[in-house]
């Protein structure tokens, strides 16, 4: 399985959502708050990202944008 990388920041209902969706599945991720490391912030934006959580594997063939359950499933494959 390809590594998840999860995008989140503080007070956020869908990066929750996601995180325990997730979780449920048993797939595991590293996850990066933009609000502690925020160093990612410009990396994101210059992706055309406005919003998190955003969902991507390493070899980028996937990215999801949002608490997006019909994507997410896909990842649990």
């Amino acid at each position: 399985m390809n590594t998840i990388t999860l995008y989140t920041k503080d007070n956020c209902p869908q990066c929750k959502m996601t995180k325990k969706f997730l979780a449920d599945k048993n797939l595991n991720f590293e996850e990066i708050n933009i609000d502690v490391e925020t160093q990612y912030i410009d990396s994101l934006k210059e992706k055309g990202f406005r919003s998190v959580p955003v969902i991507t594997t390493a070899d980028e063939k996937v990215t999801i944008v949002g608490f997006r359950p019909d994507q997410l499933r896909t990842l649990a494959v």
